[in-house]
């Protein structure tokens, strides 16, 4: 039976609500203003190399906060395939290497490049989003696949005019709305964070950061003491003994004794007295 919901991606929801929830209060309190970058006068003239690590927190509109938690919610599935550790461990390290890239790119090649045109990359974390989309994308295959017909009733003879979709495009449509939403800085934080996450995953980044995890307790996950294995296996053969000595002629007939087997003195003298 599928799980709906949360159920089993504890991380997901958790990334989902606090989206939801730092933009919110972002909104509620007034200070948006400082979760996006400008590049100058930002960086260059007031120094405020604070808002690399803060622009993924939240989102200034709505709209893109509703996309965004479909788009977690959807990828949900990654969480139960990978496990919450893992998950959780590829979400930090996305978030590290997403948050210095794009300003990384927009500052020292393409502000220059498109003659300081360039110089704005929206509030949101749609870098870290579009990372873990690309590993939905390698790692989940379609299902079904379905046409929408570009003219009614074309003749059997004829090439399919149309578009063809699958039912993972449910999840791309939310993403690609938000990397159009504000053009072209939302554009670039979503093709960095694709490439860092094909990067992960082709082991193209430090091997030292691909195998690297995060601590159990973080997910909720309890480290088994090196005694409770011992235990286990002790009571498991202890088990097994039971029944190999019910097999060959144990005796159960004293109520607290069941299992015991029967020495060489006590089953002469069980047998005389059933001569007897």
């Amino acid at each position: 039976m599928l799980s709906t919901g949360f159920a089993d991606a504890p991380v997901s929801r958790s990334l989902a609500y606090g989206i939801v929830a730092a933009s919110i209060l972002a909104s509620v309190t007034d200070v948006k203003h400082y979760f996006y970058i400008q590049v100058d006068p930002h960086l260059w003239r007031y120094h405020q190399l604070w808002r690399i690590f803060t622009y993924q927190l939240c989102y200034t509109n709505s709209a893109e906060v509703l996309f965004a938690a479909m788009t977690i919610y959807n990828m949900r599935v990654i969480e139960r395939l990978w496990g919450s550790r893992k998950y959780a461990s590829f979400v930090i390290l996305g978030f590290c290497f997403t948050t210095l890239l794009p300003p990384t790119l927009l500052a020292l090649i393409l502000r220059p490049l498109s003659l300081n045109n360039f110089n704005y990359i929206p509030a949101g974390c749609t870098p870290l989003i579009f990372a873990i989309l690309a590993q939905y994308h390698a790692a989940i295959p379609h299902v079904y696949k379905y046409r929408i017909a570009a003219s009614p009733s074309p003749p059997a003879n004829e090439p399919f005019v149309g578009l063809t979709f699958s039912d993972k495009s449910y999840v791309y449509l939310p993403a690609a709305q938000l990397a159009l939403s504000q053009l072209p800085g939302s554009l670039l934080s979503a093709v960095a964070g694709w490439v860092v996450g094909y990067s992960w995953r082709n082991e193209v980044l430090p091997a030292a950061a691909i195998r690297w995890r995060i601590p159990g307790w973080m997910v909720g996950i309890r480290p088994r003491k090196r005694g409770e294995d011992f235990e286990g296996l002790r009571r498991r053969l202890e088990g097994e003994n039971t029944n190999a000595a019910m097999a060959t002629g144990s005796d159960g007939r004293l109520g607290g004794e069941v299992g015991r087997r029967r020495t060489l003195g006590r089953q002469l003298l069980d047998q005389f007295r059933g001569a007897f």
